[in-house]
């Protein structure tokens, strides 16, 4: 996909990954990116600089996306490419209070949901578009001291992997980010963390994995490119690869 004179629509765009996302997508000459944040003083100062448009966004609820989209495709055009990309963590295992799984359910998981049921039907109609949606690393090998985070982005790639193999026919492409640590809000404090522990990338590195992979219509992004021999080994011999992650476990999380 050329992303040279596309219609973007970011979710989270106020800082870090989305932030690098609009950023980047500005500089392969996109022809309008609107920058969706809950945080609307944040995504109003990105969309000021890479002239784009902002809406304030809560992606928890359905009804927000659902207007997002029927706002840009009434009042902008067609939406090309969407990237849902917001999303949270919060540290804990099963007795993380109910309240916090939702909260991560609908954030993590959901948003990406309702964001494919109200562009994909319109995509498909006109012959196809583009999905990116961001998840993790978690989502491939799961998150020492997170279960909330490492379930909901398990289910995160699951969807992607649903999406593209559902509606790629209907001409629908999907790429799912996968990185370990980024320098965001989400990281700051957890440069010890075991997500870490292959380096903690810049924004603008995912961002730029992202393109090259939109570019090429490749559905796993892998900023850190170690997540792949992760995967294998993981793979290879699952005892094998949870016997290593409980020693990580017990250097990083709870155990």
């Amino acid at each position: 996909m050329d992303l040279k004179d596309k219609t973007i629509v970011v979710t989270g765009a106020a800082s870090g990954i989305g932030r690098a996302l609009c950023g980047a997508f500005a500089a392969e000459g996109a022809k309008l990116i609107v920058c969706a944040d809950l945080d609307a003083e944040g995504s109003s100062s990105v969309s000021q600089k890479i002239n784009g448009l902002s809406y304030a966004v809560d992606v928890s609820n359905e009804d927000e996306i659902a207007s997002l989209v029927d706002t840009v495709e009434n009042e902008h055009g067609p939406i090309d490419l969407f990237c849902s990309n917001a999303g949270v963590l919060v540290e804990g295992g099963v007795e993380t209070p109910d309240a916090d799984w939702q909260r991560l359910w609908d954030i993590n998981v959901m948003a990406h949901v309702w964001a494919a049921r109200h562009v994909v039907p319109r995509m498909t109609a006109r012959g196809g578009g583009y999905l990116l949606n961001t998840a993790s690393a978690a989502g491939l090998l799961n998150q020492i001291g997170s279960a909330p985070y490492g379930v909901t982005k398990h289910a995160a790639v699951g969807l992607a992997e649903w999406l593209a193999m559902t509606h790629g026919d209907a001409g629908i492409k999907v790429s799912v980010l996968c990185p370990q640590a980024v320098r965001t809000a989400m990281t700051d404090g957890f440069e010890e963390h075991v997500a870490a522990i292959d380096g903690m990338l810049e924004p603008e590195d995912a961002a730029r994995a992202c393109v090259d992979a939109i570019k090429a219509e490749q559905f796993l992004v892998l900023p850190h490119a170690n997540v792949l021999d992760y995967m294998r080994h993981k793979t290879a011999d699952y005892d094998r690869w949870i016997a290593g992650m409980r020693k990580l476990n017990r250097i990083y999380g709870n155990g």
